[in-house]
């Protein structure tokens, strides 16, 4: 097993290396690391802020405790609606009529009528912008029949996403036995609903809706506060307090916050927004290699060429203490002896990247090319040349 270490160089230092490993092509310099101080205690019973782009948990507090999630149930039901649309068993111009279970559901409503026909694209707008459990309900009874198979079809999305302590009873968020959900399951589905749906998710920031003659704002202050913010979620039940899953993004960088059982509007609001300002004050994501980059061109025996490149299938992207990019380190592991044939995709070894002994990625490194078998001289040379080694 062959081990490359060393920390990253800046362009203009580079200097010739074992096997001319590739390091970074891009340096932040001039900036010294920010100490980054402990968290203030944000105002809520649970939180979590999540970094878009490596899925890595900045910040936690109670992140894996159950709590009644009131309204945020309603990014689960968002985000079968969309890939309904998506895997095209349902569209926006179809049409549902409304149920007296859906017309009669309690609390916040976007004020459909009983026996009225709906769109799919008008209740979409009332469960994600006026927050309405009447459309939740509508959506739920249109896709599977009734709110209970719906509540079914949830529980499979929250397993199939890895949603490990969440479980739904139904599509609103109402308060019932056994419906339950954490901040860091209500993280990985926003991240999941942002990557696999960026288009429709768009909705999240519209900040009014009119319908029925009827005008509604969006709950969610923070879009007129920040303009970074385009989304995502709040909920409030007195057993739930007062809830909200906000994502924002500034200078290519996007962070998913979650506010569980704060006391207040107030608070909510205020702790989602401090939440998000120390996460991007004190932290970076960083792409540090693209996808397809060689990162080491290695011996390879008894093939058509002598050296095969390696390197990653996707771009490496990790999150660090602002200004520490100089002290990221990269080790690559794999054989000293690679045999041809080879296909390109095929995993030859990992690569590992680490800041202050800390494992920050550990990523597959793949053949970047493909490299055939030699002719026979070739093969029966590096034979000899192998058993000698």
């Amino acid at each position: 097993m062959c081990r490359l270490q060393q920390p990253y160089l800046k362009p203009l230092f580079l200097r010739n290396i074992l096997l001319s490993l590739a390091f970074l092509p891009w340096s932040i310099s001039g900036f010294t690391a920010l100490p980054i101080p402990a968290p203030p205690a944000f105002e809520a019973d649970s939180y979590a802020l999540m970094d878009y782009a490596t899925g890595s948990f900045l910040i936690e507090k109670n992140a894996d405790t159950p709590l009644e999630p009131a309204s945020l149930t309603k990014i689960m039901t968002a985000y079968i609606i969309f890939d309904e649309l998506k895997k095209g068993r349902l569209t926006l111009e179809e049409e549902t009529i409304v149920s007296e279970k859906a017309w009669r559901t309690g609390g916040s409503r976007m004020f459909i009528e009983v026996n009225k026909s709906v769109s799919i694209n008008d209740l979409l707008h009332g469960l994600i912008i006026q927050s309405g459990n009447d459309a939740a309900v509508a959506l739920a009874e249109h896709v599977a029949g009734s709110e209970e198979a719906f509540a079914d079809m949830m529980n499979q999305y929250a397993r199939t996403l890895g949603m490990q302590n969440t479980h739904f009873a139904n599509a609103a968020g109402w308060p019932a036995d056994n419906h339950v959900t954490t901040a860091r399951d209500l993280a990985i589905l926003a991240h999941a609903m942002i990557k696999h749906f960026p288009d429709p998710y768009q909705l999240h920031a519209v900040r009014a809706y009119e319908y029925n003659d009827i005008k509604q704002y969006n709950r969610n202050k923070l879009l007129w506060q920040d303009g970074s913010v385009d989304g995502i979620k709040t909920g409030h039940t007195s057993g739930a307090g007062y809830c909200l899953v906000a994502s924002a993004v500034r200078n290519d960088m996007r962070l998913i916050s979650v506010i569980m059982g704060a006391s207040s509007e107030r608070l909510r609001n205020r702790s989602s927004a401090r939440l998000l300002n120390f996460g991007f004050r004190f932290y970076e994501s960083t792409e540090i290699y693209k996808a397809g980059q060689e990162l080491v061109r290695s011996r390879i025996w008894k093939g058509a060429q002598q050296k095969i490149s390696l390197g990653l299938a996707n771009k490496l992207i990790v999150t660090i203490p602002r200004g520490s990019y100089d002290d990221l380190n990269a080790e690559l592991e794999f054989s000293e002896k690679i045999i041809a044939p080879v296909q390109k995709g095929t995993v030859m070894g990992k690569a590992i990247v680490t800041l202050d002994e800390k494992n920050l990625a550990t990523l597959p490194l793949i053949a970047l090319e493909d490299v055939p078998e030699g002719n026979p001289w070739v093969r029966m040379v590096d034979s000899i040349r192998l058993m000698l080694e």
